[in-house]
């Protein structure tokens, strides 16, 4: 099922539920020096926890993710896509609310998501900026929650359609979740091991991938980098296609 030739069917929507703000804990975290350090920014670092055993294999959904992310059955693939998207956004929305008070400016200084890369943000004046990662990241989720209350864009009365550049906009919105994604397994890892959340973790991860492939919401290479600075997380799409997580 491609999305992008599906532009301009609509069906009615039941209510969406209310916002979820980040919840961060309290101060239960141990300090970071008696945990597992991420990768270092180095072409010589070590591999990554999230790639090592046991943990890349950890999950909550065994088997193939192909069955969960296909099109139901009577349903309009914009109002699929519209509630998935939705769905990743509050998930990780609260996964990053448990980890925001270890991603702070000064342990997170840029928006790291691999050894060489760092992601930048495009400012008003249409220039790349390094932003620290809190800040990078708030700014996707603030402009994400917008988008999502914005009844042009994800509309939720009967009667009202979806825009012609939803496709667009929801491909974005999966670049910069994308992002975060990366920048959390990068740098935050070692504290979802201490959470025990490597499992929940992975199947939202390996669920937003697989969905990102079947509605050609994710690009090759947004998952995968450029030559010289590949995203973290590219090898950990690599390694679930040759588990049989997801589809080569």
């Amino acid at each position: 099922m491609s999305f992008f030739n599906s532009i301009g069917r609509s069906m009615q929507r039941a209510p969406r539920p209310p916002r979820r703000s980040t919840t961060p804990t309290s101060s239960t975290f141990p300090s970071t020096e008696n945990l597992p350090q991420a990768s270092p920014t180095n072409p010589t670092a070590p591999k990554p926890l999230y790639l090592c055993s046991p943990f890349v294999e950890a999950a909550l959904v065994k088997g193939n993710f192909k069955t969960i992310v296909m099109l139901p059955k009577y349903a309009d693939v914009m109002e699929w896509v519209a509630v998935n998207i939705f769905d990743f956004y509050q998930n990780l929305n609260q996964f990053y609310g448990v980890l925001a008070e270890c991603c702070t400016q000064q342990t997170c200084p840029s928006m790291a998501a691999g050894p060489n890369l760092n992601y930048t943000w495009i400012n008003q004046d249409r220039k790349s900026v390094q932003l620290p990662a809190p800040t990078y990241i708030d700014y996707v989720m603030t402009w994400v929650q917008n988008l999502l209350d914005d009844e042009n864009v994800f509309p939720t009365k009967s009667g009202r359609d979806f825009s012609p550049n939803f496709p667009s906009t929801v491909k974005h919105v999966y670049r910069q979740l994308l992002r975060v994604f990366a920048h959390l397994y990068h740098a935050h890892y070692p504290q979802i091991l201490h959470l025990r959340s490597e499992g929940h973790f992975n199947s939202l991860f390996a669920h937003f991938l697989a969905f990102g492939k079947e509605y050609e919401l994710l690009d090759v290479k947004d998952i995968k980098g450029q030559p010289g600075a590949p995203v973290g997380v590219g090898a950990l799409w690599e390694k679930w296609k040759e588990m049989g997580i997801l589809e080569s």
